[in-house]
């Protein structure tokens, strides 16, 4: 380990990623070593269920600058970036994924970058490689959050980003249970820029971000960055009451003046479907109201318990003063 201040600190959360780990460790090496910097890898293992523990141990046998964390189960990838942070040390954190679509030699181009005066430099995709309706779904889905945030999260940016030690150490003191890492990083405010990259396909594996995990990550991004769900839930409100209030109103002038509506009198209508639409527009406004409700119930119980974001059951290569917890 090297006894000068580390420079450069990668933060890369791992789940099941046997298939990668060789590919991304001579990435690393090949892209890392030229630089003549001093560096670490935080290989963050997300309860992995294949051998992926087994080479990163085997990683950090071979070379101390690889680090490894390894969660006793699966937290999720957010946590686990946040973990690989807890324990940085470097003047400058980059964040990555291990299956290589976030490439490391963009890591210097961002360094580059930060020596412009930067504090985050954060990479935006140019264009995605899924399919059409995971394309559309993420678009509309960051130009909502655009719309509705009360903080501005930059459009098409991940978590691939490179930042000064000074923005780690805000984002450590953070103790959300429920992590929007861009979101997050967007809030901590210093001089942010994005840089345009092409990211690739996966090097090796498959993705470990299926729909239901996005659908989580989107809904995360809403319920901690806008208050909009609640607004809209009183919008509704005063929208249902309206039309109720009109529809009685009506049904009383109907029923006073007692013309004509459809070839019927008001004294010979059956109402059975205009009364079920009433009932269920009604029903279906308070499910909603109730249902935006307990997304934010569920996440102050969340944080109400403070509960520890993930629990480690093994490290590799840090020593007590690594620790930022």
């Amino acid at each position: 380990m090297p006894s000068s201040p580390l420079e450069l600190s990668l933060v890369i959360p791992c789940y099941n990623e046997s298939q990668v780990l060789p590919l991304l460790r001579r990435s690393l090496l090949e892209c890392l070593e030229p630089t003549g910097l001093t560096w670490e890898v935080i290989l963050v293992d997300d309860g992995s269920r294949d051998d992926t523990f087994a080479q990163l141990s085997a990683m950090h046998a071979a070379d101390p600058r690889f680090k490894v964390m390894a969660f006793s189960r699966n937290f999720g990838h957010q946590n686990a970036v946040f973990a690989g942070l807890s324990r940085a040390t470097g003047d400058i954190v980059a964040v990555l994924d291990a299956d290589l679509q976030d490439p490391p030699e963009f890591v210097i181009k961002c360094l580059a970058k930060l020596r412009e005066g930067y504090d985050v430099v954060y990479a935006v995709r140019r264009q995605r490689k899924e399919n059409i309706f995971k394309r559309l779904a993420y678009a509309s889905f960051y130009r909502m959050l655009k719309i509705i945030a009360e903080v501005e999260i930059p459009l098409d940016s991940g978590d691939f980003c490179v930042m000064r030690q000074s923005v780690v150490a805000v984002l450590r003191t953070l103790p959300e249970r429920d992590v929007f890492v861009r979101g997050l990083r967007a809030w901590t405010g210093f001089r942010q820029v994005g840089i345009e990259y092409e990211r690739g396909a996966r090097a090796a594996g498959q993705t470990k971000y299926p729909l239901r995990k996005l659908v989580k990550l989107a809904l995360d991004g809403v319920f901690a960055f806008s208050p909009m769900p609640l607004r809209l839930a009183v919008y509704l409100g005063f929208i249902s009451l309206a039309v109720s209030i009109a529809g009685v109103l009506f049904i009383i002038v109907w029923k006073i003046l007692n013309f004509q509506i459809l070839g019927y009198y008001p004294s010979a209508v059956r109402g059975w479907t205009s009364l079920v639409c009433l009932i269920l527009f009604l029903s279906g406004v308070q499910f909603l109201i109730l249902g935006i409700l307990g997304e934010f119930i569920r996440r102050i119980y969340a944080e109400v318990k403070q509960r520890p974001r993930w629990v480690l059951r093994a490290e590799l290569g840090f020593s007590s003063k690594d620790s930022h917890d």
